[in-house]
């Protein structure tokens, strides 16, 4: 390997806060300097939306350094605007290290002095898209990786009003991770920092309030429905939202009802 990744390498193993991502990286700097050089050939791309990418060690990996880099540059994005009272909501679902994801995102923008909501529990990724909205926050970030394979996480952002983040401020956005280096533990808030505030189940309330309003009132509501989340995080916001709605409840397929970060497979018909 070259001089220079190696030194990226010992970089990133010294900002690494998980010890999963930690040990890989150890063993890839003791024995594998071709799959290292693969690693630090460039990073996870930042584009409309956000990004997503197959977890593990290295900027090409999703990973908490690289969570927190980007956190960094979202604040130095959202403070350009100038807002008096600039906010951002994170959500996250139930994917491997989402939550922790979520709870970086959340001290590192409370560490550059802006407040943070965030959502409460894994919740579907429109939930926090109306937050956005209806809190009148500058940004929001949901942590997740939608419809990608089991070993892929993400992380979508918003702009205010809710809507999905797109050219130019992407653009701006990545090109601020690129001057950003990995974060130390001081460059984080503390976990109970007032600035970040656990928001309460009214907002839950307020989404599924909106939802049932887009349905004509004197509609037909005596249908059988059958659900499946498919061991994602929507059937709680789901079936609340359908009892909202006056819609009776479904027959939800219970070996698929929970959420598994595993998405164990369906059984062979």
């Amino acid at each position: 390997m070259t001089p220079s990744t190696r030194r990226r390498a010992t970089e990133w193993l010294a900002a690494d806060p998980d010890p999963d991502t930690s040990a890989e990286l150890e063993a890839l700097l003791a024995g594998d300097p071709v799959c290292l050089e693969h690693r630090f050939e460039g990073r996870l791309a930042f584009g409309t939306a956000g990004m997503r990418g197959r977890m593990g060690a290295g900027p090409l990996r999703m990973n908490r350094v690289l969570v927190r880099m980007v956190a960094a540059a979202l604040a130095v994005r959202v403070l350009q605007e100038g807002e008096e009272r600039p906010h951002v909501v994170v959500g996250y679902d139930a994917r491997h290290k989402s939550g922790l994801f979520a709870d970086d995102t959340a001290r590192v923008l409370a560490a550059r002095r802006v407040p943070v909501t965030v959502l409460p529990g894994p919740v579907p990724t429109p939930v926090l898209a109306f937050a956005v909205k209806h809190l009148d926050a500058s940004a929001g970030v949901m942590v997740t990786a939608s419809h990608n394979p089991r070993a892929d996480n993400g992380y979508k952002v918003y702009w205010r009003g809710g809507r999905q983040l797109a050219a130019p401020t992407d653009a701006e956005i990545s090109r601020i991770i690129d001057r950003t280096a990995p974060l130390s533990p001081s460059d984080l808030a503390s976990g109970d920092d007032p600035l970040v505030a656990a928001a309460g189940d009214d907002l839950t309330e307020a989404y599924l309030e909106a939802v049932a309003g887009l349905l004509a009132p004197q509609g037909p509501r005596s249908v059988r429905i059958a659900y499946t989340p498919l061991h994602g995080v929507g059937a709680s916001t789901f079936l609340r939202a359908l009892s909202h709605a006056g819609f009776d409840p479904p027959a939800v397929v219970a070996g698929q009802a929970e959420p598994d970060p595993d998405f164990p497979p369906p059984p062979v018909p």
